[in-house]
């Protein structure tokens, strides 16, 4: 609600309400008693390549014989920095905070559902119901690296390298 309130008529492309969505998704995310862990180099590591297995999906998807690059202007550099951080807010807050606060009553199954279905309604306002499908595939996928990383990193990196590889690739 928030974002679309600020971004609206076009929420999904607005710079502004992707900022505001994503700091207030970090509030939230502290608020609840989230914490960085450290990093480490392997949940990294499975992060690209989630991450490539994502944006190989995308580009499969859309059928094209070969990649292309998007040509480089100030709208797309300006946006790159702000998608990341919308990926990585949303990660904290689903697969860091949520993720910990199920688990520890539940269990993964539990957290991996909950964050799983939470994903992909989050994303309906901006894509609509048709994105609901893809949007559940890609929340198993995510919360299948938070469970077999053990943190966030992984999940973050993936989401990262897919939003980016979808406004970067044509």
């Amino acid at each position: 609600m928030l974002r679309a309130a600020v971004g609206a008529p076009d929420t999904a492309a607005s710079m502004p309400a992707g900022v505001v969505f994503a700091l207030a998704l970090l509030v939230v995310a502290i608020a609840a008693g989230w914490r960085p862990g450290r990093p480490r180099v392997a949940a990294a590591g499975l992060g690209v390549v989630g991450g490539g297995v994502l944006a190989g999906a995308w580009l499969l998807s859309h059928g094209s014989p070969g990649v292309q690059i998007a040509p480089l202007n100030a709208g797309l550099a300006l946006w790159t920095p702000i998608v990341a951080l919308v990926a990585i807010a949303e990660e904290v807050v689903l697969r860091g905070a949520l993720f910990n606060g199920v688990r520890a009553g539940f269990g993964d199954c539990a957290a991996l559902v909950v964050t799983t279905l939470l994903f992909a309604v989050m994303h309906v306002p901006l894509y609509g119901i048709g994105s609901l499908p893809l949007d559940l595939a890609v929340g198993l996928l995510l919360g299948g690296l938070r469970i077999v990383s053990g943190g966030v990193l992984a999940p973050a990196v993936a989401h990262v390298i897919a939003d980016v590889a979808g406004g970067w690739l044509l």
